[in-house]
């Protein structure tokens, strides 16, 4: 019996594993359609449509399985490889700390690579939507797991925390929301513009 725990928990702990993410996903995918442009049952519509084509999606794969049973032995068996190799043992690797004991991790978000970042995808536009910069960090990594889950507040206040100017009338193909324009990335920061005086009272 206790040979067989070891590989049972495993395959269970892998299935638990891909379950969780596969909920993820979907829950991120549905919630990604949202618009922050519109209100009340207008702004939620996306996401029904969303759920309704994985709802559909799920009744034919029913409608497969019952009409070919010896289907589920290959599904079964793709579930089976997937979870055992999910639940792996992770492998603790040696600790990368600062050699001064220090346990603080390093900002997951720098202000000149958002910059850069958030000018980039303007493409020579005057401004880009917040919902746009959240996409482009979903499905590029390494921020992909960083902002897995996030909406569009998430990443406002993560915006706002690095002092970064945002509005909620920015407009990007006639459509208004909340966004980033580009002359408010442009302008000199405050800390820029108190560098001249403060040396020249000091000079004086």
């Amino acid at each position: 019996m206790s040979r067989l725990a070891r590989p049972a928990a495993r395959l269970a702990a892998g299935s638990a594993a891909i379950a969780r993410g596969l909920g993820r996903r979907v829950t991120a995918w549905v919630a990604r359609g949202r618009r922050d442009d519109l209100v009340g049952w207008r702004a939620v519509l996306g996401c029904w449509l969303r759920l309704a084509f994985l709802l559909f999606g799920l009744y034919l794969l029913w409608r497969v399985v019952r009409a070919v049973p010896a289907l589920m032995w290959l599904l079964g068996g793709v579930w089976t490889v997937a979870a055992w190799r999910a639940g792996r043992p992770a492998v603790k690797e040696p600790s990368e700390a600062p050699a001064d004991g220090s346990t603080e991790a390093a900002p997951a978000l720098d202000r000149e690579a958002v910059r850069t970042l958030l000018l980039t995808l303007m493409e020579g536009g005057s401004g880009v939507h917040l919902r746009t910069v959240l996409a482009h960090l979903q499905q590029h990594p390494p921020t992909a797991a960083q902002t897995a889950g996030w909406k569009v507040p998430d990443l406002r206040a993560r915006l706002v925390a690095l002092k970064v100017p945002v509005d909620r009338g920015v407009k990007v193909a006639g459509v208004p929301t909340w966004g980033v324009r580009r002359r408010d990335l442009e302008a000199p920061s405050p800390a820029a513009t108190q560098e001249p005086s403060t040396e020249a009272s000091t000079a004086a």
